[in-house]
């Protein structure tokens, strides 16, 4: 008790003499960053999810080819989720003598669980009715959001089946044996596939309609789904319970499983804001490092005198150490405050975080940022602590005797370790986790040892200042120190800025404003150059077809396969189904080979054509087949075999048509094929792909436009997020900044009162402490360039797997901004020691 009550009196006294200040400053920092950039993050990362999840119309979606078992509902209910039902099929749909392939939705009171439906009524523009092919667009405003479902008798129908049919709201339209009134025109739908088997345009109607359709026989092509919406531990509980009761014709489907363009961008996402926590994290740790290095030294004379006064080691060790655990809760409290504060202030600033309803966040941010900065507190400073313990009582009166075993490198040792595990933690990805730090430690290592090597260089060119880069090589191993942890607080600057800026560039342009927004389907072969000239006529540049043969799987490494044989619920849905087959002499655009080798046009094995397969490495990985695996497929009764002899990596995201698998060509030729195609069609010109099925009725024309602006909506918020989460980063490199400068404060004022007692005046001394301010700046902002190029090339190649490629302005600004950014924060910091009596410092 008197170890803490001491603790206490000699907190409130170091309080009031400023001792604290460096310290409590870098805890504050980083437990309010990491709080901060956790809250943040975790808000923004919610809100995608919600907003992504409205293209599924619910958080989790089980469909079947068999009406769903009321087991599914009934368990869903006893969890307190809310369920509806669904059912999609296609149909045609007639109007007088006018009749189109759609896919019908049948839907139930409650329908979409997540996500807006935009409709125009009859309580909208008497134009929404309306709409004629000459039309660019709607008028802006038109439409609400829906609060009901299609009424029994009625119908909604979408923007191109009204416009393909001439359609206006209160019309007649037949599906099956039913008589349903148009009521509605969609807008903007949700829950709309992606995959070559959905069929455009989309109906609505009422689920109790389907009953009486005369649609619901033997063998209908009827997809049945039951939606479910909940929180997420809810969500995930029951998926663990649906996983263990699947069967054969049923799969359960999150955002991600149903749309891997969507799971790609949200990956990315993910990454990106994981990124801006890792760097706040791990600069905040730094500027610890060197705060805590300075408290330390500081306290040698302290320790001593307890020492001489009776005090004993372990009374020592407690004494320092329950002010520092004293020191950070008082820290931790307050950065965890500052952090929540932050992230509401942020929130409204942003006009587009402020309308966009971000969920509010949990505490586990909190937790975890308090867990943090207490592990980063004591593995940074319970080794000194350790080692002050054992100060020796001469130091009363020898004042060169330091701290005993005095071995730096072991406190930053024990520091990483903690540092290390924390930031794996904080990751989320051990992958992205493991490439960063993997990159910081590399960078560490090797910038400290060229900065020792540069000074002692300096040291030995005979140059005008050469005492100055003496002094600055005398210092050489602190100074490295203080050079590298300068370097990566540049690095969080230039990482977070110009190349973030550039990265944040190239992703987006995966999904340029040309891309691809139709698909075209079914083209038969002796239509692929009637279709093509097609496009020339109306002044589009003709879409490259691609032909597709449907095959099912049957047997790996000449042993048969079924469903049955694998656990995973994608596993089994894929040897379940016909995979969609396509040959190539090339790698297509938007492939890269992972494993392998292409095959070259004249692979053949006695005078016939060898089967070769291109697998995308996903699909290989789930079915657990590996290079030079044999694989057989079923095409109409037929068999062929063939072996893997290359992995592809499959943008997905790209809106081009993509194969799980490619054979070599020589093989399918020989079975029946239709051609596909995706292709951008401007707004302008919607009325072509009208033209287009009148011209070739058999074909499908599947519009794509509602998801990659939904995507590239997600890029967009993305992009205004991340602006604003890497501020409270780029303020963790300003405090790694501030604590390296500081750390070497005392060591300065004593040397300036040594100058100044041999003649130096105030000139003097301003002038050279500028010459090592910018010395120390230039290989700072040197290493910062170098160390930023070099991770954002790491991420941008095996993280986000985009190009990346340094501009000349980022090392222009790194050895040039290192230089007047260390300047004047060490004139700023360095102003008053010149002004210090010599008599004073030396006496004191």
């Amino acid at each position: 008790m008197n170890s803490l009550r001491l603790a206490v009196s000699m907190l409130r006294r170091d309080w009031r003499a400023g001792e604290w200040r460096v310290l409590l400053i870098a805890l504050v920092l980083a437990v309010g960053s990491i709080s901060t950039v956790g809250l943040f993050s975790d808000r923004v990362r919610l809100a995608l999810q919600q907003e992504s999840h409205s293209l599924l119309g619910a958080d989790l979606r089980i469909s079947s080819i068999h009406p769903i078992t009321p087991a599914y509902r009934e368990a869903a209910q006893q969890r307190g989720l809310r369920v509806i039902s669904t059912a999609t099929f296609p149909s045609m749909v007639s109007n007088a003598n006018e009749n189109m392939l759609c896919e019908i939705l049948a839907v139930q009171d409650g329908y979409p669980l997540r996500g807006k439906i935009q409709i125009a009524d009859a309580t909208d523009m008497d134009t929404a009715g309306k709409i004629t092919p000459e039309q660019d667009g709607l008028p802006p405003n038109l439409g609400h959001s829906a609060k009901h479902v299609p009424a029994r008798g009625t119908l909604w129908a979408d923007e191109r089946l009204m416009r393909r049919m001439s359609l206006q709201l209160g019309d007649e339209l037949t599906v099956g044996s039913l008589h349903l009134r148009l009521a509605a025109r969609v807008l903007k739908d949700i829950d709309q596939s992606v995959s070559f088997a959905s069929i455009a345009p989309r109906v609505q109607i009422n689920l109790a309609d389907l009953e009486t359709s005369g649609l619901v026989q033997v063998g209908s092509r009827i997809n049945y789904r039951l939606l479910l919406a909940g929180d997420n531990k809810q969500i995930a509980a029951y998926r663990a319970w649906a996983e263990t009761q699947i069967k054969p014709g049923e799969k359960i489907e999150d955002v991600r499983d149903a749309r891997p363009e969507i799971r790609q961008s949200m990956d990315r996402a993910e990454q990106f804001l994981g990124l801006a926590a890792l760097m706040a994290f791990v600069l905040a740790g730094i500027a610890m490092a060197l705060a805590a290095r300075q408290f330390i030294q500081r306290h040698l004379d302290a320790c001593a005198v307890m020492r001489c006064l009776g005090a004993t080691q372990n009374q020592v060790l407690k004494i320092f150490l329950y002010q520092f655990i004293l020191l950070g809760i008082a820290a931790v409290l307050l950065g965890c405050l500052i952090g929540w504060g932050a992230q509401a202030s942020l929130v409204q600033s942003i006009d587009a975080m402020r309308t966009a309803n971000l969920p509010a966040p949990g505490w586990l941010p909190l937790v975890q940022a308090a867990i943090s900065g207490m592990a980063l507190l004591l593995g940074f400073t319970f080794l000194p602590l350790w080692q002050l313990k054992s100060v020796t009582p001469l130091r009363v009166i020898r004042r060169e005797l330091g701290l005993p075993n005095n071995n730096t490198g072991l406190m930053y040792i024990s520091g990483a370790a903690v540092l290390s595990l924390l930031f794996l933690w904080q990751a989320g990805s051990v992958k992205l986790g493991l490439i960063v730090l993997g990159g910081l430690a590399a960078g560490l290592l090797l910038f400290g040892l060229i900065a020792w090597l540069s000074l002692r260089m300096l040291a030995a060119i005979p140059l005008g200042k050469r005492h100055v880069f003496a002094n600055l090589a005398r210092h050489g191993r602190s100074n490295a120190v203080q050079i590298v942890a300068l370097s990566l607080g540049g690095m969080s600057l230039l990482l977070l800025t110009l190349v973030r800026t550039e990265l944040m560039h190239n992703w987006q342009d995966r999904l340029p404003p040309d891309a691809p927004n139709r698909f075209i389907v079914n083209v038969q072969q002796d239509q692929v150059t009637p279709v093509q000239q097609f496009f020339k006529q109306q002044d589009l540049p003709p879409p490259s077809l691609f032909p597709m043969v449907r095959g099912r799987l049957i047997a790996i490494n000449n042993k048969a396969i079924s469903a049955d044989d694998f656990a995973e619920q994608r596993a089994r849905a894929l040897v379940d189904r016909e995979t969609n087959l396509s040959w190539s002499a090339g790698v297509p655009e938007g492939n890269q080979l992972a494993q392998g080798k292409w095959w070259t046009p004249v692979a053949k094995a006695g005078g016939e054509p060898v089967a070769e397969i291109s697998l995308e490495e996903g699909l290989a990985k789930t079915l657990g087949i590996n290079m030079g695996d044999s694989l057989t497929y079923d095409i109409a009764g037929s068999q062929f075999s063939g072996k893997v002899i290359n992995l592809r990596k499959v943008r997905w995201d790209s809106m081009q048509v993509n194969f799980f698998v490619i054979v070599a060509p020589g093989i399918l030729e020989k079975y029946s094929a239709s051609y596909l195609s995706s292709f951008y069609l401007p707004h302008d010109k919607a009325a072509v792909g009208d033209k287009l099925l009148k011209a070739f009725p058999n074909l499908l024309v599947i519009d794509t436009e509602a998801i990659i602006n939904q995507v590239r909506h997600i890029m967009d918020q993305i992009a205004q997020t991340l602006a604003a989460v890497f501020m409270f980063t780029l303020l963790s490199g300003m405090a790694v900044l501030y604590a390296a400068l500081l750390a070497t404060q005392d060591e300065r004022i004593y040397q300036s009162a040594i100058l100044r007692t041999l003649g130096a005046d105030s000139i003097y001394l301003r002038r050279q402490h500028l010459i090592e301010f910018a010395v120390l700046g230039a290989l700072s902002g040197l290493f910062a360039a170098a160390g930023s190029a070099t991770l954002g090339w790491i991420l941008a190649k095996y993280v986000l797997e985009i190009p990346f490629a340094p501009s000349v302005l980022l090392w222009v600004a790194g050895i040039s901004g290192g230089m007047l950014i260390v300047m004047l924060s060490g004139w700023l910091v360095t102003r008053k020691v010149i002004k210090l009596p010599p008599l004073q410092v030396l006496t004191s």
